[in-house]
């Protein structure tokens, strides 16, 4: 697995959470692995409940959520993908930037949280082989939202003026398309 560490937006500090690290594997047949760690006080984050087998959700980003971003370089349009601690997931593609907004019809995302004296882990399998087939771009955020109402914006790079994960300066990790078996 590779690493990456994302940078808090300087508009929006974090009060307790020290970092966010990703770790990902990207897999022949689309297959993405992902793994944040938030670097936090146990109890600092808020967490929504489980849901079992959590189903498709919209507004996830209004609290602690962590998120994907695919582009082909070739192309304008883009896709957005949400995870909770919840469980619960989101997909949507875009025709270009912040327009063309629609659901994205997927198989469901396995996703699992932990907590511990180390941080919260949020680990992310999904199956994406008609779009993780060729070289992309990528984005990874993170919306933490901290128990004193503290809400923080997290990525591999943000744009000047207030946080936009949509943002092309935010596609800022490039994965050559997986070797064939």
């Amino acid at each position: 697995m590779a690493n990456v560490s994302m940078l808090c937006h300087p508009a929006t500090p974090a009060s307790k959470a020290g970092g966010v690290d990703v770790s990902y594997c990207f897999e022949p047949g689309g297959r993405l692995d992902l793994r944040f760690h938030v670097d936090c006080e146990p109890g600092s984050l808020i967490l929504p409940a489980y849901v079992a087998n959590g189903p498709r959700a919209d507004g996830l980003w209004q609290t602690t959520c962590f998120e994907l971003f695919v582009r082909h370089p070739d192309q304008r349009g883009y896709f957005e993908f949400n995870f909770s601690p919840s469980t619960q997931w989101a997909a949507y593609r875009f025709s270009g930037y912040r327009e063309g907004m629609a659901e994205w019809p997927m198989q469901r995302p396995d996703i699992h949280c932990t907590s511990s004296d180390m941080g919260a882990i949020l680990e992310v399998a999904l199956a994406l082989p008609s779009l993780l087939n060729a070289s992309c771009e990528i984005g990874l955020s993170a919306v933490l939202h901290e128990t004193d109402e503290t809400k923080s914006y997290w990525a591999l790079a943000h744009p000047s003026g207030n946080p936009d994960f949509h943002h092309p300066d935010c596609f800022a990790l490039n994965l050559a398309a997986p070797a064939r078996p």
